[in-house]
């Protein structure tokens, strides 16, 4: 628990009390105090009758009161006085303060838990014990949204989140990198697609119109184990890799509908490029210009169909079956068919794939 954390509850207790208090930590030093230039003073006893008891015990006109952790003392609180009231005040303070310090611990400690289980840290046979010891129920579902702030702001993006989800009982925000952050979410159920894109919209928006800061958010499935918190992470890291190549105008992407994009980041480059090979004549993909890339964009866009695509591209009819003839006479595929059609737009995506090289995880 840190100091801060500690002379923030005494800096609001001062008031109440109006009498000095503070906290020593187990080497007799003022770690907090509400007198401010008192801290980082070390109280000469202090150390000594720690050696012979572990309840309350008065020194130089202050009532001191220890706070057990498990039996061992980390930290002592301290009053002013040596009365009856000074030793309730004493009292309630270490009460307060050791119920705080749990809640925090705890709290800590799960947060870690769940950045060890998505960043594999720790041994699946590990996972379930843990759960039970930090009281997760490990057996809920659970969806993992990755999300990466582009551009530097002044903004903390892990507190940024956090503010948008203070249940940390139930949301687990984790910071995994100067501009990435993990949301984890305890689901009633589980959720179809559309349901977490909700989430992930909500988030994008918000950070978009308070702090004018455009994110990209992946989405892994839905878990209904802890321990396939990692899977649902990658997941989401996938997602947005994924989406770099084949959606680069969409900032929400979802491992769920990534379609055949996913496919084709899951298969060797060495692989790919033999497909290519196949495919087409050596020389042939490159030498179609821009014109008949957007021609054969526009044909796919419309279903393979010649009218509605000639009228999308204000050209008429015959010209976009000339285009389409000598596509045809570039690479041995008629795109009027539907078989060529899907291996011409299956090796499109190849190449896109194998000219932006992305991380693979």
């Amino acid at each position: 628990m840190s100091n801060r954390l500690f002379q923030s509850i005494v800096h609001q207790m001062k008031d109440a009390i109006d009498r000095i208090i503070g906290v020593v930590d187990e080497s007799g030093t003022i770690i907090a105090c509400s007198e401010l230039v008192r801290i980082g003073e070390t109280v000469p006893g202090v150390r000594e009758e720690l050696l012979y008891t572990n309840d309350r015990f008065i020194l130089e006109g202050y009532t001191y009161y220890p706070i057990n952790n498990h039996g061992r003392i980390e930290y002592i609180v301290f009053v002013e006085g040596e009365d009856a009231v000074s030793e309730s005040n004493a009292a309630l303070m270490s009460i307060c303060l050791s119920n705080l310090k749990a809640l925090h611990d705890e709290k800590y400690d799960k947060s870690s838990f769940i950045k060890n289980i998505i960043l594999d840290n720790i041994l699946p046979t590990d996972v379930y014990a843990k759960s039970k010891e930090l009281h997760l129920n490990g057996d809920i579902p659970r969806i993992v949204y990755l999300i990466k702030f582009n551009g530097k702001a002044d903004i903390v993006p892990v507190d940024v989140v956090q503010n948008m989800f203070p249940d940390r009982n139930k949301d687990y925000v984790l910071s995994v990198g100067e501009n990435d952050v993990v949301l984890v979410r305890e689901l009633k159920a589980v959720v179809a697609a559309k349901e977490s894109e909700k989430v992930a919209r909500t988030i994008a928006d918000t950070v978009g119109t308070e702090f004018y800061v455009k994110v990209t958010i992946g989405i892994g499935t839905t878990v209904e184990s802890i321990k396939d918190l990692a899977r649902s992470y990658k997941e989401a890291q996938v997602a947005i890799e994924v989406g770099k190549v084949f959606d680069t105008e969409k900032t929400i992407i979802n491992y769920e509908s990534l379609g055949i994009g996913r496919l084709i980041y899951q298969l060797p480059t060495t692989l790919c490029e033999m497909f290519l090979s196949e495919v087409f004549k050596k020389g042939a993909l490159e030498s179609l210009d821009r014109e008949t890339l957007v021609t054969i964009q526009a044909f796919f866009e419309n279903n393979l169909n010649v009218s509605e695509t000639s009228r999308k591209l204000f050209v008429h009819r015959n010209t976009l079956v000339y285009r389409l003839e000598k596509i045809k006479k570039l690479t041995g595929l008629d795109l009027r068919e539907f078989d060529h059609a899907i291996t011409f737009k299956v090796a499109l995506m190849v190449k896109k794939y194998l000219t932006a090289k992305p991380v693979k995880f």
